[in-house]
C-alpha cells in the first residue's frame, strides 16, 4: 500500500509540474497584450511637406486634424518638417528605426518614395500616407487619398460663373508642382468649366501653369501676375504656400485699379485673407485624414490598406459661411486677420462677395453637377500616368467631357 500511495503522490506531481509548465508556457507566448500592458501614452510623429506650417492650407489643415486628436485621445503629438525634399528619406529612417512612435503620420505625396524604400524594414512601425499612395498592400501602412477632381468641378463650375459675372471670360490656376493630386484638380476643374460652357453656350476661356514649388510665394505673385495681365479674372490656388502669392497678387491688381480679379483658395477656408476678393474656397479635409488614421492607432481599429475621401464623405467640397467663420476665428486669435476685422466681418463680407459675384444658374449648375457625383451617375477617371492625364486634358480642351469620365456619361 505504502509504495502505491509512493508512486500516486509522484504522478500527481509530475501532473502538477506539467500543468504549471503549460500554464508559464501560455502565458510568456499567447496572453493578450492587455495583460501586459504598461499604460504607455500613444505617441504620433506627424511629419510635413517641404512647405511645413504657415501655408495657410496643407500642412495647417493636418497641424489641425492632429490637436483635435490629441485632445480627443490624451496622445503625444510631435511635429516635424524636413529640411528639404533630399532629406525626407534619411529623417523617416531615423524617427522609424528610434521605435518611439506608435503611429508616423507622412503629409503629401513627396513622401511616397521615402515611405517606400523604408516601410518594409520596420513592419512593426505603422505609417499613415496623406494625400499619396505607394499602392503596396502592407499591413503596417495605411494610405488616404481624395477625390481632387470631385472638389475642383464644383470649383471650376463657380469659377467660369463669376469670370462671367466680371466680363473677362477667362479663369485660371496657379498650380504646385505635376503630381497626381494636381492632376486630378486638372481635370475636375477643366471639366466643369466646359461643363459650365455646355449649360450656359458661353465661352470660358481656361489656363492652367505649374510653378513647379509648393513654397514660393514670390513664384506664385508672378505667375499670377502674368495670368492677369492674359486677361483672366478669376484665379484658383492650388500651390499650398506659393498660392498665397497668388492671393497677394489679385490683391493688388484691385487695389491698383487694374480690374475686377478674384481669387479662389483651396484645402482650408481662406477666404479670411481677404474677404473682399475671395468669394469661395474648395475643402479638402487633410484634417478628417489625419485624425481618422491617428483614431485607428488610438482605438486599436488599424485598416490597412487605401481610403479615398470624396464629396459623399464630406472630404472635399466647398466651404460654407460656418467653415469661413471657423478659420477667420483661428486667423482672429493668431492676429492674421485684416486690422479692424472680426471673424463675423469676414462672413459678412465673404456672402456680400458671393452674392456679387456668383448667380444663380451658377450655384444651379454646380449643386446638379454635386448630385451626378454624390449619387453615383457619373465618377471621374484617375490617370495613373502623366500620359494618361495628358491625354484626358487635350480631350476635354477639345471639348470631350466623356474623356474624363469613368462611370455615367454628359
Amino acid at each position: 500500500m505504502r509504495s502505491l500511495a509512493m508512486r500516486t503522490l509522484v504522478l500527481v506531481i509530475i501532473v502538477v509540474i506539467i500543468v504549471a509548465s503549460i500554464g508559464v508556457y501560455y502565458y510568456y507566448n499567447y496572453a493578450s497584450p492587455s495583460t501586459t500592458s504598461t499604460n504607455k501614452p500613444i505617441k504620433v510623429a506627424i511629419l510635413f511637406d517641404v512647405g511645413g506650417r504657415g501655408d495657410l492650407s496643407f500642412n495647417d489643415m493636418a497641424w489641425l486634424g492632429a490637436e483635435k486628436a490629441r485632445k480627443d485621445f490624451n496622445i503625444q503629438v510631435e511635429y516635424t518638417t524636413p529640411q528639404s525634399q533630399a532629406k525626407m528619406q534619411d529623417l523617416l529612417e531615423s524617427l522609424s528605426a528610434s521605435g518611439e512612435y506608435d503611429l508616423i503620420v507622412l503629409v503629401g505625396f513627396l513622401w511616397t518614395s521615402p515611405l517606400n524604400a523604408t516601410a518594409d524594414k520596420y513592419p512593426n512601425q505603422k505609417y499613415a500616407l496623406i494625400d499619396s499612395s505607394t499602392f503596396i498592400n502592407r499591413p503596417n501602412e495605411v494610405d488616404i487619398l481624395f477625390s481632387e477632381q470631385e472638389a475642383g468641378a464644383l470649383v471650376g463650375v463657380l469659377a467660369a460663373d463669376m469670370a462671367s459675372k466680371i466680363g473677362c471670360n477667362k479663369v485660371g490656376a496657379v498650380a504646385g508642382m505635376s503630381i497626381p493630386p494636381l492632376w486630378r484638380f486638372h481635370i475636375g476643374y477643366l471639366f466643369s468649366v466646359k461643363y459650365y460652357e455646355m449649360k450656359t453656350n458661353k465661352t470660358i476661356d481656361f489656363l492652367w501653369e505649374y510653378t513647379g514649388t509648393f513654397g514660393d510665394t514670390q513664384k506664385g505673385y508672378q505667375y499670377a501676375t502674368s495670368m492677369l495681365q492674359e486677361r483672366a479674372c478669376v484665379l484658383y490656388g492650388l500651390a499650398g504656400l506659393t498660392h498665397v502669392g497668388m492671393f497677394d497678387a489679385v490683391r493688388d491688381w484691385n487695389k491698383q485699379g487694374k480690374g475686377v480679379a478674384l481669387a479662389i483658395g483651396q484645402d482650408a477656408s481662406q477666404e479670411w485673407y481677404m474677404p473682399r476678393y475671395m468669394p469661395i474656397s474648395g475643402a479638402k479635409r487633410v484634417d478628417i485624414a489625419v485624425y481618422d488614421a491617428i483614431k485607428m492607432v488610438a482605438e486599436n481599429k488599424w485598416t490597412p490598406g487605401i481610403h479615398v475621401l470624396g464629396l459623399k464623405d464630406s472630404g472635399v467640397g466647398i466651404w460654407d459661411l460656418d467653415g469661413v467663420k471657423y478659420f477667420a476665428e483661428i486667423a482672429y486669435n493668431q492676429s492674421k486677420l485684416e486690422t479692424g476685422l472680426t471673424p463675423d466681418d469676414v462672413v459678412r463680407i465673404v456672402n456680400e462677395t458671393r452674392n456679387t459675384y456668383i448667380t444663380e444658374t451658377g450655384w444651379n449648375i454646380m449643386s446638379e453637377l454635386e448630385q451626378l457625383i454624390i449619387s453615383g451617375q457619373i465618377a471621374f477617371k484617375n490617370p495613373s500616368t502623366e500620359e494618361e492625364y495628358t491625354q484626358i486634358v487635350n480631350a476635354l480642351k477639345n471639348g470631350d467631357l466623356n474623356a474624363a469620365l469613368s462611370r455615367g456619361s454628359i
